[in-house]
């Protein structure tokens, strides 16, 4: 896999860019800036301490994009909360697993659930 690990920080501006607009778009917020860690071969730490945030950012500002758009309805907020119990096992067994694996198989595992994202 090339690696892109010169790159600077003109090339992370642009991926930050247009992580905004295809999460705005899409809400597809966050893909890019993983794939992008990835590519950079950023060791894990690196790769979460960066991909979490920047994600965790783009869905907080949808969220109020959408909610000033009045998009945010009791509807979508019941099955936010619905979603919620399922989030958070998932966020728990996410974390527990994080510390047991290594760079290849953290990348590995980012790889494939990207894949089953955009599939």
């Amino acid at each position: 896999m090339p690696s892109l690990k010169n790159v600077g920080q003109a090339g992370d501006a642009g991926i930050g860019f247009l992580n905004g607009v295809l999460g705005g778009s899409t809400g597809l917020g966050g893909i890019l800036p993983t794939l992008w860690c990835v590519l950079r071969d950023w060791p894990r730490d690196e790769h979460r301490s960066v991909s979490q945030p920047t994600a965790v950012a783009t869905f907080a500002l949808s969220l109020l994009a959408l909610g000033g758009m009045g998009l945010v309805t009791s509807y979508t907020t019941r099955l936010f909360l619905m979603s919620l119990p399922v989030l958070v096992a998932g966020t728990l067994v996410g974390w527990s697993l994080y510390g047991k694996l290594d760079e290849v198989a953290f990348r590995k595992v980012v790889l494939v659930l990207l894949w089953f994202q955009g599939w």
